[in-house]
């Protein structure tokens, strides 16, 4: 059980760092030409995609933070600075929306990538396969990734009738939610972070 709720919470938070409405929002507004069969097409790929690559930098992050002599302490700082910057442009955000061209694949570029996986999902996914101890807290890690990037998909997948169940205001009140989350989630790691190299 305690497992489970470890791996509930570290999934909530995973997601939250995607900032599902920013993508919600590009891919409502890239979508509008699209057929039923490319959006899920679309949602699939930006899922996957966001799954493969936080998993790689998982693995790879204690391996980047040796390369270039990195603390793992300095490392959270910076990347709760950068969520919170995340998570003020959130609170600021004026709705308005990016365009694409109609022909232009956005799965991989923007959705999951600066979308989903931008400096500060990057950061704290390469802090916590840093910071793992064991190979229960990996699996529980990769299974939270895998939850959030199912996660994405879903939301993908039912834009639409998210978009009209909330409408322009609901969207916009959600978006401002997940700045909050992130801002609370950025002072923690920020905390833990200078906590632990003050010690």
């Amino acid at each position: 059980m305690e497992y489970l709720t470890e791996l509930f919470s570290q999934a909530i938070k995973l997601f939250a760092l995607m900032t599902p409405p920013a993508v919600l929002s590009a891919f409502l507004s890239a979508s509008k030409t699209y057929n039923d069969t490319r959006k899920k097409a679309t949602a699939r790929k930006t899922s996957a995609a966001v799954f493969i690559i936080g998993l790689v930098l998982y693995f790879l992050g204690e391996s980047i933070f040796n390369m270039f002599g990195f603390t793992l302490d300095a490392f959270r700082i910076g990347t709760g600075t950068l969520l919170f910057l995340s998570a003020v442009s959130l609170m600021r955000e004026n709705g308005e929306k990016p365009s694409f061209a109609p022909e232009v694949d956005i799965s991989i570029v923007p959705l999951a990538i600066p979308l989903c996986m931008g400096p500060a999902s990057i950061g704290t996914v390469m802090v916590l396969g840093a910071s793992a101890t064991d190979m229960i807290q990996r699996v529980i890690d990769a299974a939270a990734l895998l939850t959030a990037s199912i996660g994405i998909y879903v939301f993908l997948h039912f834009a639409d009738p998210i978009k009209r169940v909330l409408g322009e205001t609901g969207l916009a009140v959600l978006s401002k939610i997940t700045g909050l989350l992130l801002a609370a989630i950025a002072a923690q790691v920020i905390f833990t972070g200078v906590r632990s190299f003050l010690h």
